[in-house]
């Protein structure tokens, strides 16, 4: 048996597209093109999946990477105007307080 980092390993847009398009264009399963290029196939099979929705065979409904991308930045910005807001407010009954004595 093998030893595996417990750390998930981060690989770029291209490496998955690429490996997207192997199995596409190969004629081999998923698994056997995970084994090949070292990756594992629950991984590859999502790539492959992200890559037919990017290309505009997905399921009606179905974001795109780019729609991810940006409903990741909305809801990073989202959380961080409510963080500001909070503070606002906090501020806002400290002075209040303040004010009235």
């Amino acid at each position: 048996m093998g030893s595996k980092s417990n750390r998930s390993r981060r690989y770029t847009e291209e490496f998955k597209r690429d490996a997207a398009a192997l199995v596409r264009s190969s004629g081999k399963t998923v698994t056997e093109v995970a084994r090949e290029i070292g990756v594992s196939a629950e991984g590859l099979r999502n790539w492959v999946k992200q890559d037919a929705i990017d290309r505009g065979q997905g399921a009606p409904g179905e974001l795109t990477s780019t729609e991810r991308e940006e409903l990741r930045r909305l809801r990073r910005q989202n959380r961080e105007q409510a963080e500001t807001i909070e503070v606002l407010r906090k501020a806002a009954v400290f002075f209040a307080k303040e004010s009235d004595r």
